[in-house]
C-alpha cells in the first residue's frame, strides 16, 4: 500500500515502516559516534517504554554506545492488510532487525507495562537471557492506566490547579497562534493523573525486579522528568502532570535507598529538555514554545533531540570516570541544562508577548517542529521515497 499522513489533532493514526526504520539508523549512527569504553559501562539494560521518544533513544544508546544487549517493553499496535502498525512497533522491528546485524543480543515484550502479565513475561525473559540487568530505564508515557492493584482505570489529564489557566497556544493544524483557556483540575483528576504518570508503577517495577533477582549489584535506576520553564509552568509544573513527576522525583529518593540498601546501586530521575513527541504535542502552550526553542537553541548550536540527549546521558553523567553521578539537590540529573540556560529562558520571555500567527515563521522554526512531528510517524524523512509501495506486515 502507499501509507500517507493522516492527522488528526496532535494524533497521527497511520506510521511508515520505511522511514521509521530511517529514524532508528539515523539515531544508531549518532550513537556509534560516543562509544563509551568506561570499565562500568553497561552489559544488559531494560527500558520499560522502549518504542518511541526518550526510551527509543534510550534503548539506541545502550546498545550503540555501549554495546549493551536490551529487553525492550512497549505496547504497540501490530499492522494488517489494510492498517499500517503503530510507529513504535515499526521502530521496534527496525531496532530489532539493526542490533541483530550487528550482533547484538535484543528482546522485546509487547504489552501493557502496567500490567501483572506483562511484568511477569519481563522476569521470565529476563531470566531466559541468562543475566542480570545493570541498567533499568523507566520512560512510560500513557493517558491512561489500570492498577493491577484494584483493577481501576484512572486517566490523566492536562489542566492547571487552583486557577483558571490563560495563555497563548498554537494550533498546529491551523498553524495560528491563538489564547487558550482552560479550567482547574479537581481534586480527583488531580490524583488520577497522579496516578497514572507519578511514580507508583516504577516503584512496582523496581520491587518486583528485586525479588526476583534480576538486577545487579551496582543497577542504575532511572526515570525519566520534566520541569520547563517559566511560560509552560501553570499548566505544565504547577499543574496536574507536575504533581505527578513531583510524585515521580519523590518515588526517585525512596527508590535510591532501597537500591543502596539492597544492590549497593542507585536509582536517579534525569529532567529532560523539552522535545517534540506525541505526548509533547498535546500540551497546550508546549508546541509554540518548543517551535521558538528550537530555533533559539539552534542558533546557538545547542539544539538536541533525544537521541543526542540519551547519548550525553550515558556518555556524560551516568558512565564516566567519575565515581559519582552529577546531580541537584533533589537526586536529579539535569539533562535540561542548556534549555533552561539564562540567556535562552530570557530571548523567550522577550519574544513570547511578540509572537503572532503572522510573524510565526519568522520568531518561531515551526517548520521544523512539523517535521519533527511527521518524523515520530515514519514520514517526512529525505531517504524516503513516499510514493513507493510497501507491505505494511512486512516491510523489511
Amino acid at each position: 500500500m502507499i501509507i500517507k499522513p493522516r492527522i488528526k489533532g496532535f494524533v497521527c493514526i497511520t506510521a511508515h515502516p520505511s522511514g521509521c526504520m530511517a529514524h532508528v539508523e539515523d539515531q544508531i549512527d549518532h550513537a556509534k559516534k560516543y562509544l563509551i569504553s568506561h570499565a562500568k559501562k553497561p552489559k544488559r539494560v531494560l527500558v520499560i517504554g522502549a518504542s518511541t521518544g526518550y526510551g527509543l533513544s534510550s534503548r539506541i544508546s545502550a546498545a550503540f554506545s555501549a554495546q549493551a544487549e536490551t529487553l525492550g517493553v512497549y505496547f504497540e499496535r501490530p499492522p494488517s492488510e489494510e492498517r499500517s502498525a503503530s510507529a513504535g512497533f515499526y521502530n521496534s522491528m527496525a531496532f530489532t532487525l539493526k542490533s541483530k546485524e550487528h550482533g547484538l543480543l535484543c528482546e522485546d515484550v509487547n504489552g501493557d507495562a502496567f500490567s501483572d502479565k506483562c511484568k511477569e513475561e519481563v522476569v521470565a525473559k529476563a531470566k531466559a537471557m541468562g543475566g542480570e540487568f545493570d541498567l533499568v530505564v523507566y520512560s512510560l508515557a500513557s493517558p491512561r492506566r489500570t492498577d493491577p492493584s484494584d483493577q481501576k482505570n484512572y486517566r490523566a489529564c492536562l489542566k492547571p490547579i487552583g486557577s483558571i489557566y490563560k495563555n497563548k497556544t498554537l494550533d498546529t493544524d491551523k498553524k495560528e497562534v491563538k489564547d487558550v483557556v482552560i479550567e482547574p483540575a479537581s481534586k480527583e483528576e488531580i490524583f488520577n493523573t497522579k496516578k497514572v504518570m507519578g511514580g507508583e508503577d516504577w516503584e512496582m517495577w523496581t520491587e518486583l525486579l528485586i525479588n526476583e533477582n534480576v538486577l545487579a549489584h551496582g543497577c542504575k535506576n532511572m526515570a525519566y522528568s520534566y520541569i520547563g520553564p517559566g511560560v509552560t509552568q501553570p499548566i505544565y509544573r504547577n499543574g496536574t502532570i507536575g504533581k505527578a513527576k513531583e510524585h515521580l522525583e519523590e518515588t526517585g529518593l525512596q527508590l535510591d535507598e532501597k537500591m543502596k540498601i539492597k544492590l549497593n546501586g542507585r536509582a536517579f530521575v534525569s529532567v529532560n529538555k523539552a522535545v517534540v513527541t506525541q505526548a509533547s504535542s498535546a500540551i497546550p502552550v508546549v508546541p509554540l514554545y518548543l517551535s521558538m526553542l528550537i530555533k533559539i537553541m539552534r542558533e546557538r548550536g545547542t539544539h538536541e533531540g533525544c537521541i543526542e540527549q540519551t547519548t550525553r546521558l550515558f556518555s556524560s553523567f551516568l558512565y564516566t570516570d567519575s565515581p559519582k553521578v552529577s546531580i541537584d539537590l533533589k537526586n536529579r540529573i539535569r539533562l535540561d541544562d542548556w534549555e533552561m540556560d539564562s540567556a535562552i529562558q530570557e530571548k523567550i520571555i522577550s519574544l513570547w508577548p511578540k509572537v503572532n500567527s503572522g510573524n510565526l515563521n519568522q520568531m518561531t522554526d515551526f517548520e521544523e517542529y512539523q517535521l519533527e512531528f511527521l518524523k515520530l510517524f515514519g514520514f517526512s524523512h529525505p531517504r524516503v521515497d513516499y510514493e513507493k509501495d510497501v507491505n505494511p506486515i512486512k516491510p523489511y
